[in-house]
């Protein structure tokens, strides 16, 4: 566990789904990640997990973006729509309007004070979990997920077996 981590569970108040500020909400640690738990955190690994077939989709998300205003010259700082966030993989976002938002768990993996930890801890997370080579029981893909990096593609690993043969 690394100290983004500590800081984050140490602070984590949290809610239970129940009484979140919002719907269908994202998990960390057991409780729900709201708004005053961000504090000094830049964003955020996910799984999202389709409970229907058991598919997940691993991603990343800031908690902040920033936009310059029109005739502004600085960038203003302002929370990102991580609330609502439903990932960027098409055919997640397909399933997700075929069978609604409440057939998915929406769970924090880990926190990060850093884009660059936040982007090195996604990339670890889908090389650890295989996502362009794993399969369900019956074949299919088990990750939403398409490439890494915009650099290894599924269609290049993925044969349809647990491994590779």
């Amino acid at each position: 566990m690394n100290d983004d981590t500590k800081r984050a569970n140490e602070s984590a108040g949290g809610t239970t789904p129940e009484t979140c500020s919002y719907t269908n909400p994202w998990m960390y640690n057991g409780k729900c990640f709201e708004s005053d738990d961000i504090g000094g955190l830049y964003g955020f690994v996910y799984c999202i997990t389709n409970l229907r077939n058991g598919k997940k989709y691993i991603g990343r998300k800031y908690f902040w973006q920033f936009r310059k205003p029109r005739n502004k010259n600085r960038r203003v700082k302002s929370e990102s729509d991580w609330k609502n966030y439903y990932g960027s993989s098409d055919n997640l976002k397909e399933d997700i309007a075929a069978i609604g938002r409440e057939n998915f768990r929406r769970e924090i993996l880990s926190v990060h004070t850093t884009k660059g930890f936040v982007n090195y801890e996604e990339t670890r997370q889908l090389f650890m979990n295989n996502v362009l080579t794993e399969a369900l029981d019956n074949g299919e893909p088990a990750y939403y997920n398409n490439n890494v990096l915009s650099r290894y593609f599924r269609k290049d690993y993925f044969n349809g077996t647990l491994h590779d043969s």
